[in-house]
C-alpha cells in the first residue's frame, strides 16, 4: 500500500525518478536548491523518510548514502489510483467520476492503455 508523498518527499522523489540513478543526499539538496532554501538536514531527513515508507532503498557510499527508488514514477502512481480506487464504497461510480475528471488527452491514452491490456489478456489466453 503506497502512501502519499509530502510536497518536500515529491520533489526529491521526482529527481531521484528523473536522474533514474542512486543519488545522494547533496546531489538532491543542490538541485532543490535551484528553487528554494533549503537545509542539508532536512533533505537528509526528507530522504529517510522515504526510506521508512519503502519508496527508496539506500546503499551506504564511504560516509554518505545513495538512494534509489524502490519503483518507477509510473507505478507509483498506479499503486496510488488502486488504493484510492479499490477502497470506494462503489467501485463504478468512482471510476466514473474520475473519467469525468480527465481531460480528452488522459481519456485517449487511458483508451489506448485498455487496448494494451486487453491485447496482454488475449496473448496470455492463446498461450494458455
Amino acid at each position: 500500500m503506497p502512501r502519499p508523498l509530502g510536497e518536500l518527499e515529491g520533489a526529491a522523489m521526482t529527481r531521484i525518478w528523473e536522474w533514474n540513478r542512486p543519488a545522494t543526499v547533496r546531489e538532491v539538496l543542490e538541485d532543490l536548491q535551484k528553487e528554494r532554501p533549503i537545509a542539508y538536514t532536512t533533505v537528509m531527513t526528507v530522504l529517510d523518510n522515504l526510506r521508512q515508507k519503502g519508496s527508496v532503498h539506500r546503499e551506504a557510499e564511504g560516509r554518505a548514502y545513495r538512494y534509489k527508488a524502490v519503483s518507477t514514477r509510473a507505478a507509483y502512481a498506479a499503486a496510488l489510483m488502486n488504493e484510492a480506487w479499490s477502497t470506494s464504497d462503489n467501485p463504478a461510480v468512482a471510476l466514473v467520476a474520475f473519467f469525468g475528471m480527465m481531460s480528452p488527452e488522459q481519456r485517449q491514452a487511458l483508451r489506448d492503455a485498455i487496448r494494451v491490456a486487453q491485447a496482454d489478456d488475449q496473448a496470455e489466453a492463446k498461450g494458455k
